[in-house]
């Protein structure tokens, strides 16, 4: 399998998360549903990242999947 994680996005993407909804974040960076997780690591032995917020709020996640705090950008992109 090529080089993971795949740099997605050089981007963060805003989410509304909703209290008590998990979502899964994708870590691999092969998902077509960036930055969500649709399975298409199942080959590459990478798992998703599940994450549950416990208020509904506003959150900015990684697309370029370096940053050190996942699934929240830290601006790693900025680097790239």
């Amino acid at each position: 399998m090529e080089d993971l994680p795949k740099i997605a996005g050089t981007a963060p993407f805003k989410h509304e998360a909703e209290a008590g909804k998990t979502y899964a974040w994708c870590t691999c960076g092969l998902s077509d549903k960036q930055p969500f997780c649709n399975g298409a690591h199942r080959e590459s032995g990478m798992t998703n990242l599940k994450v549950t917020e416990e208020v509904s709020k506003d959150v900015w996640l990684c697309t370029c999947k370096q940053t050190k705090n996942p699934p929240y950008c830290d601006g790693s992109h900025k680097a790239l």
